[in-house]
């Protein structure tokens, strides 16, 4: 409901037309029923004018109307009337269509701008949400919140709002008739309703419970498809084809026990409800017959036969409900698992005064700085300074925290303990945006889409020349083999760029920071994953992307980074030790270890390194 604000003005035209339809349809079948049996003598045309007309008596209205076609059959004569009277019903089923269709027409816009704004937020809560969310929660879970929770929402809850807005003002308009035409009867019904209501309720709980666990369990099923499209490669390598559909056969079938237990829970709401709408017709043409018959009753048989017409048209509506509030209780399980994601706190938060920055004039700056994700530190008392245009270097075994010491630069994390500045002002005093800005990452992986070439290289940037991307890939050394391609920059180079070889790719991502042009770079271990050729290119590419700029270099490679100004050595989430290449080999320490293992220094590393 709270999605449904900004279309009020839709909600309130539809509430109106549908109030108009309900109006019209009531009036239509009140009245036209002792018309009918007058003009077929079932009872006396009235020619005798009433007293006066009380438009808060019932039986004053009746009187009044009888008068008036009474003195219509006496003027013109039947069959004139029943023509009239056909015309007439005609004009008003017509106006009750139109009034319901506009009803509709005003109601597609607050349903269609629900789902789509659901789907707006929930997709930018995915993107500002910090990375290390995504470390606990499996990514098919993410899709299937996004797809099939919110197609759910749609399916089930949106699809309910017709009823939500219509039907209830059907069910009152009629059941304010009803007390108009007898307060007894309709005091009865009122009686027996709520036991019916409260069948209904205890069911509609039921399948809320079944809903949630069948959305759960199809995230999960989601997840296990893309971790075996993700390593397909593994899958047919390992001989695991059959492993991997028995297990995917297991998880299928235990979903498909729950939606067949959800479907017929849901199914059950309108058997259930038509059946419970009888058993209280029935009662209500006991109840009302027995008034009826009786001689003390002011309800004679034309006035309880429209009452039976107008009940048996509410049942309809309220059956209607009934459906609804089983659609709804399914949905809000959708809803619910949407809703943890929109509330999901926003670890990295941008403070609302954050200042504008949008150069890099002295230097980067890490003081005491410590960080945890749970309960262990991966990084303790780090302090680090970077002069502008000075190239650091960051190396270390496995799981030393050096990526992680590069990722708090742009606040992919923030710091647990201590502070990091740009300029002298914390990052966390600065717009995200413009922090973000200053940088340029390659990471190990390279992170392309499913697009062409062109945008891949622009991608974030808006209004881009091909000239500047084509100057940003000859930058990377990536010119020439995009000019080889089928449609050179605008070929689709495939789900992550599965077209290309690694280094292609590699390259790919250096031209893309090269096109932004930022003062800072970041390459976390930009090489270590390719074959000695295509590291020397891509080298050669980091190479022209590093000249006068300031660069953080997290190296697996010893000898990608031997003539950075100054290397730090990490060993346990800690700066073990500092200095030049020679330098450090000079204290026997760490690094000296590290170069030994690697053996940078036999023939064939120096000849790649000269190559």
């Amino acid at each position: 409901m709270k999605l449904c604000r900004p279309y009020t003005g839709y909600a309130v035209l539809n509430i109106f037309f549908n109030l108009l339809m309900s109006l019209f349809f009531l009036g239509s079948f009140t009245l036209f029923i002792p018309v009918l049996q007058m003009l077929f003598k079932t009872v006396p045309a009235v020619t005798t004018p009433p007293e006066s007309l009380n438009l808060l008596d019932i039986d004053s209205i009746k009187d009044n109307f009888y008068y008036i076609i009474g003195s219509q059959i006496s003027k013109y004569g039947e069959v004139e009337v029943l023509i009239g009277i056909c015309v007439i019903i005609i004009v008003v089923f017509l106006l009750k269509n139109l009034f319901r269709f506009l009803a509709m027409f005003f109601l597609a816009v607050v349903r269609i701008g629900v789902v789509r704004d659901f789907r707006n937020n929930l997709y930018e809560k995915i993107t500002i949400l910090p990375l290390g969310y995504y470390s606990e929660q499996r990514k098919g879970d993410i899709l299937a919140r996004i797809s099939s929770d919110v197609l759910e929402v749609e399916h089930s809850v949106m699809s309910s709002l017709e009823m939500i807005f219509r039907d209830p003002i059907q069910i009152i308009t009629y059941v304010i008739t009803l007390f108009a035409i007898s307060y007894e009867l309709s005091l009865f019904v009122l009686i027996l309703l709520p036991l019916s209501g409260l069948i209904i309720g205890r069911i509609g709980r039921s399948l809320k419970k079944t809903s949630q666990k069948g959305q759960a369990k199809f995230g999960f099923l989601i997840s296990v498809v893309e971790e075996t499209v993700s390593g397909l490669r593994i899958v047919k390598a390992k001989n695991a084809i059959t492993f991997a559909n028995k297990r995917f056969r297991e998880i299928n079938q235990d979903y498909a026990k729950l939606m067949i237990k959800l479907y017929r829970k849901r199914d059950l709401a309108s058997p259930l409800s038509e059946f419970l709408g009888i058993v209280v017709t029935v009662v209500v043409l006991w109840f009302g017959g027995r008034l009826v018959l009786s001689q003390e009753s002011t309800l004679d048989a034309a006035l309880f036969l429209v009452y039976i017409g107008i009940f048996t048209q509410l049942i309809p509506p309220a059956k209607a409900v009934t459906q609804a509030y089983y659609n709804i209780q399914k949905g809000a399980a959708s809803i619910e698992r949407i809703d943890k994601v929109l509330n999901e706190p926003e670890v990295i938060e941008e403070k609302p005064d954050a200042i504008r920055k949008h150069d890099f004039t002295d230097a980067i700056e890490y003081r005491n700085v410590s960080f945890r994700y749970e309960k262990e530190f991966v990084l303790k008392h780090i302090n680090l300074r970077i002069e502008k245009g000075r190239t650091v270097a960051v190396v270390g075994a496995s799981g030393s925290g050096k990526s992680t010491l590069a990722d708090m630069l742009p606040r992919f994390y923030d710091t647990t303990d201590g502070e990091i500045l740009i300029d002298g002002i914390s990052i966390k005093d600065l717009n995200i945006t413009d922090l973000r800005g200053l940088m340029g990452i390659v990471s190990q992986e390279a992170i392309l889409f499913n697009d062409t070439v062109f945008n891949n290289i622009a991608f974030g940037l808006e209004n881009v020349s091909e000239e500047d991307v084509v100057h940003a890939a000859r930058v990377a050394n990536a010119h020439e083999f995009i000019e080889q391609m089928s449609r050179g920059y605008y070929t689709i180079i495939g789900d992550r760029g599965i077209k290309m070889s690694g280094g292609q790719r590699q390259r790919l991502c250096i031209a893309r920071a090269v096109l932004r042009n930022p003062p800072i770079l970041i390459l976390d271990e930009a090489t270590s994953s390719l074959d000695t050729e295509s590291e020397r290119l891509v080298q050669s590419a980091l190479e022209n992307l590093m000249k006068n700029r300031t660069s953080i270099v997290i190296a697996h490679r010893l000898s990608t980074i031997r003539y950075a100004d100054e290397i730090m050595v990490m060993h346990h989430g800690e700066i073990v030790e500092r200095g030049t290449h020679n330098h450090l080999l000079s204290l026997n320490g760490v690094y000296k270890k590290l170069h030994d293992l690697q053996s940078i220094d036999s023939p064939v590393s120096a000849k790649n390194h000269e190559a």
